[in-house]
């Protein structure tokens, strides 16, 4: 969409004529701008590129708002590739503070339980597809809609070695022997990382950019112990709340984490295999 028939298309549906347009960060998939008007409240415009269905991402907003305490930003509009948000002022790094604040909310929309793992309808991880159906058994559901199915769209990208493949599989064979099924499924944002996190005065004002579905609530914190982590400052606080077992640090953690590293992988290359080797390894994969 280019800018001038950006500028016409948010004036048809605000009715305000936009005076500016600006990056934010983030927008590694859309491009994510601020919208100033004359008068009145800014907004937030996410232009897609044709690769995915923004109303999917808007659907995911509405369902954080409707049933979690997440800060989820209001969907104003959406279609294929345009969406417009409410603007949730904010541009502090997470500290102390925030990172208790967060582990609190975490915690509480992790007490969010489902009828089974899944969702209503599938949803996206950045822009790739993430199938969601109804499973009751949690070790099922990631075996076959996570591990399995990640599998496939990395091989099918042509990012991932054949010999890789052949470790992946085998281990998606073995995971009664590393997982359990947890006591209910929870709600999980399920992208839960920096720069899908707004701060303002010391507490998170804002989450953007969910890929939410019911799963183990170890998940969600294994994502957030990726790469540079959340802070420990989180997990204090949230382990408050819900405690999290020793085994999930030991042995869970690094299995769940095989499937970011899958979506990484595919999205920006292959820089990531080697840290899916060493997690296979760990487990003699």
């Amino acid at each position: 969409m280019v800018d001038s028939k950006l500028w016409r298309r948010i004036y048809e549906v605000v009715g305000r004529d936009p005076r500016q347009l600006r990056p934010l960060t983030g927008g590694k998939i859309s491009q994510v701008l601020r919208v100033d008007f004359a008068s009145g409240e800014p907004l937030v415009a996410k232009v897609g590129d044709g690769s995915h269905d923004l109303r999917i991402e808007a659907f995911m907003l509405r369902y954080l708002r409707q049933h979690s305490p997440l800060p989820a930003p209001e969907v104003l509009h959406e279609e294929p590739n345009l969406l417009l948000m409410e603007h949730i002022a904010g541009a502090e790094p997470l500290g102390p503070a925030s990172l208790r604040h967060l582990g609190q909310l975490l915690a509480a929309c992790h007490r969010v339980r489902g009828g089974a793992f899944g969702l209503e309808r599938a949803t996206l991880i950045g822009p790739l597809h993430q199938p969601n159906p109804p499973t009751d058994s949690w070790v099922e559901f990631f075996r076959e809609q996570r591990l399995l199915t990640m599998t496939g769209l990395a091989r099918a990208s042509g990012e991932l070695p054949a010999a890789l493949e052949e470790r992946l599989l085998r281990i998606a064979d073995s995971l009664q022997n590393f997982l359990i099924e947890p006591a209910c499924p929870a709600l999980i944002h399920g992208d839960m990382w920096r720069t899908n996190i707004i701060v303002r005065d010391g507490r998170i004002a804002g989450i953007i950019d969910p890929a939410l579905y019911y799963a183990h609530n170890e998940m969600e914190l294994a994502y957030m112990a990726l790469f540079d982590g959340v802070g420990q400052e989180f997990f204090h606080a949230y382990n408050e709340i819900l405690p999290i077992d020793s085994q999930f640090w030991e042995t869970r953690h690094h299995i769940y984490n095989l499937y970011p590293l899958l979506v990484h992988l595919i999205i920006f290359g292959q820089k990531y295999i080697q840290p899916l080797e060493k997690s296979l390894a760990r487990f003699g994969f």
